[in-house]
Parts: structure tokens; sequence; C-alpha cells
């Protein structure tokens, strides 16, 4: 919905699929391959100009800072400072991705800020260059901007390639999200000492080549994430919820970027539905979704 002063935004999570950490650089970030997804799962973003030259959030999540310390302020006040519009900004954020699970929720809402004040204030800047922009607000935003339902992530995260073969794919999933908020910076830091003790059974090839195939979505080992065994090491809540998963029969289950969100890939809509009921009964304290690829 878009008016000469007021924008409002879906901004949608995601998985990581696969995500392999090759090396920690000298720059302290690590070097990783990851195939992104985007899913359903999404925070509504509101932008409305107003007058003054103020920055104001207001969250709907009590436990988020709304001044300089949140993403979209940061997003926000980058693109000010660059391009100097006139005029201050309103930013609403109604948070439904919870928030530090390994989701993107904060990387997805400062991606929909950039993108929308991109429009809001006639910038008229190239996805590329939005790219290049966020890229320095985190390594998952330039995903975001680029609007994909599949890409594939290399450097830090913040390289961004279409996986053309896969724009036909929809994929359902049960994803879980325990009460935890983990630090993504101490789950990389912890990495290290893990290094070279989980290895991908796949590569990145042959697991696009084989979601591009239906028939292919449930071959045990096709998803991959480095750093889940770090995060089981200081969370064991997350080997729980994969366990719950397992049992139930679904073959391909993995951990998020750094956790804790665990997902499966489900056969169908009508499956993720009766699962997550399942698992709300019988797991009452985990938040329990049905997803799938936007």
């Amino acid at each position: 919905m878009l008016s000469a002063s007021k924008l409002v935004i879906h901004s949608f999570a995601k998985l990581n699929l696969f995500l392999e950490i090759i090396n920690k650089r000298p720059d302290n970030y690590h070097s990783l391959k990851t195939i992104f997804e985007r899913i359903s799962l999404a925070d509504f973003i509101t932008l409305k100009s107003s007058r003054g030259s103020s920055i104001r959030i207001r969250c709907s999540d009590k436990t988020l800072p709304t001044g300089e310390a949140n993403l979209c302020f940061k997003a926000a006040k980058l693109l000010r400072d660059k391009f100097n519009p006139s005029g201050g900004l309103d930013i609403k954020i109604i948070k439904h991705i919870p928030v530090g699970a390994g989701l993107g929720g904060g990387s997805a809402n400062a991606a929909a800020v950039l993108s929308g004040l991109n429009k809001l204030w006639g910038l008229k800047l190239s996805k590329i260059k939005l790219a290049n922009i966020a890229s320095s607000l985190g390594s998952d935003v330039p995903f975001f901007i680029h609007e994909l339902p599949f890409a594939l992530g290399t450097g830090r995260g913040e390289k961004i390639k279409s996986l053309n073969n896969l724009k036909r794919t929809k994929i359902w999933h049960v994803l879980v999200v325990p009460k935890l908020h983990v630090s993504t910076p101490l789950i990389y830091n912890n990495w290290d000492n893990f290094a070279g003790l989980t290895k991908p059974v796949y590569d990145v090839k042959i697991l696009t080549s084989a979601l591009a195939k239906k028939s292919s979505f449930f071959r045990p080992g096709l998803l991959f994430n480095s750093l889940e065994q770090v995060t089981i090491s200081l969370y064991p809540e997350v080997k729980r919820v994969k366990d719950a998963l397992l049992k139930l029969g679904l073959s391909c289950v993995a951990m998020s970027g750094s956790g804790p969100a665990v997902f499966a890939i489900v056969s169908s809509g009508k499956e993720a539905f009766r699962l997550a009921k399942v698992i709300r009964k019988k797991y009452n304290s985990w938040r329990v979704f049905t997803v799938s690829t936007v």
C-alpha cells in the first residue's frame, strides 16, 4: 500500500537450507556458502513521513530497542545521511518473526526499511546499489533486498546469486522455535573448536538439483548447517527439538542460521498443519509455525 507519505511492507523471514562455514577471515568474519529460502512468516513495517527531522520507532515487541541500537533505525539513518531527504520518519514494526532465532528477522526488517525508503524518498536506487549499502548493516540484509525465493549466498553471506532453477519450487515446512535467544557472535566464535568435525554429505549443486525435483526433497542428509553442533553443545534444547521432528518420521530436518529455530521439509501444506498441531499439543512451550516458500 503506497501513498505520497506512507508505505506498508511485508518483511519475510528466511531459512538456511544449507550453511557451510569455510573459514575465519582476517576481519574476524567467516567465509561461508549458504542457500537462503524466503518463507511466508513475516513482520509488518510501516514507514510514514513526518514533520521535523527525527527518526522515531514503535515496535510491538517491547524487548527490542527503539533507538539507535535498532537495525531499522540504523538503516533509515544510513540512507538519510547519504541522500539527505527532507522531513522526519515514523517507523512502526509489528513483529511475528521470533527474535534471535536464526530466521533473519532483524535483517529482513532493515532491508524492508531500505527498500521502502528507496520508494518513499524517490531515491531510484537499483537493487544492486541498495544491496551494497545493505551489506554494511549485516551479512543477511542483501538477500532480503533482492526479494528472491531462493538464493546462493557467498563471501560472508552478502554476495547473492539467484537460483533460477528453483523459481518454480515451493516447499512446505514445519518450523519450531524453542524459547531461547541465541547469540550469533557467540556461536560463530565457538565454531573454531568444531571446524573440520562437521562436513556436508551433499554439496550445493546436488541440493539445488534435488530441490528442483520435488521427488528428491526427502533424501536424508540433504540439508546441512555447520553451526548446528556448536549451538547444540551450548543449547541442548535445540537437539531435543530436532529429535522430536525426526521421531515424527521427518527425514529432512535442520537448524536455521545460528539457531535455535529448527525446521523440516514436509510433503504438503495439509501435512504441515497436521504435524504442527501434533507438536503444539505435546510441546506447549515451543513456538510452532507452518510456513512455505514465498
